[in-house]
Parts: C-alpha cells; sequence; structure tokens
C-alpha cells in the first residue's frame, strides 16, 4: 500500500500548509494569478483574441502556443511558489517532495490563471462593445 502512504501524507500535508508558515501565499499567489490573468484577459478582449481556456481544450492547433503564453506569463508567480514552497517543506516537513510542490504550485499559481484569464476576457470585450455602441450614438 505505498501508494496509500504517499497519497495519505500528501493530503495530511496539504491540509496543514494554510496555517503553518509561509500560509500567506494561499493568499498571495493566486491574487498576483488572478491579476496577471486580467491584464492579459483585457489585452485579449482588445485585439479580439479567442478565449484563454477555449482555445486550449478546443484548438489543438494553438494549445501549445497558448500554454506557453500562459506560462510565460505567470513564470514569476510559478518561480516565488516553488521558492516558497522548497522553503517550507524543508522547514517544515524536513524533505523534498516535488510531486507536492509541483501540484501545490499549478493549484495556487496557474489555476487561478487559467481559470480567469476567460471571463476577464468576455467582460471587457462587452465593456468595450457597449463603449463603441455608445460613441455611435
Amino acid at each position: 500500500m505505498p501508494e496509500f502512504d504517499i497519497l495519505h501524507r500528501f493530503w495530511n500535508d496539504l491540509m496543514s500548509r494554510p496555517n503553518g508558515p509561509y500560509g500567506f501565499r494561499f493568499i498571495l499567489q493566486p491574487i498576483m494569478a488572478m491579476i496577471l490573468a486580467s491584464i492579459d484577459g483585457i489585452k485579449d478582449a482588445r485585439t479580439g483574441r479567442s478565449p484563454y481556456f477555449w482555445t486550449i481544450l478546443h484548438h489543438p492547433e494553438k494549445r501549445r502556443a497558448r500554454l506557453h503564453e500562459g506560462i510565460k506569463a505567470t513564470t514569476r508567480v510559478i518561480v516565488l511558489g516553488l521558492v516558497m514552497e522548497v522553503l517550507y517543506q524543508i522547514k517544515e516537513l524536513n524533505a523534498f517532495y516535488p510531486g507536492e510542490a509541483i501540484a501545490i504550485i499549478i493549484v495556487l499559481a496557474f489555476l487561478p490563471y487559467l481559470l480567469l484569464r476567460g471571463p476577464v476576457a468576455r467582460i471587457a470585450r462587452r465593456c468595450i462593445e457597449h463603449k463603441k455602441k455608445k460613441q455611435e450614438r
């Protein structure tokens, strides 16, 4: 049952993270990712690009480029998250578990970006269209 042990350890470690040292990153990293997603979503709306997540899911020919674009946009947040995760694991767990680090970084730094960029672009696109209609009157 080593798989169960790993999963059990991962779950226990995950649940103890927000209350431990470096717990602020559970707020800081998603906020930073959301700010970056908002900036890029507004750029998408201004340039008329298709929604980010939709493109990744439904246009395989554009998937790699769009994922690369998102990773490039969130690189600083991902690196900061990795540094904080390594420090946390060494200080609190006296070990480093790369799988846990990758999972935490994806959830805190990239997932908010991935989920928010498209909706921000849609909202911004509607605001831009509304503004254009107002100017035409």
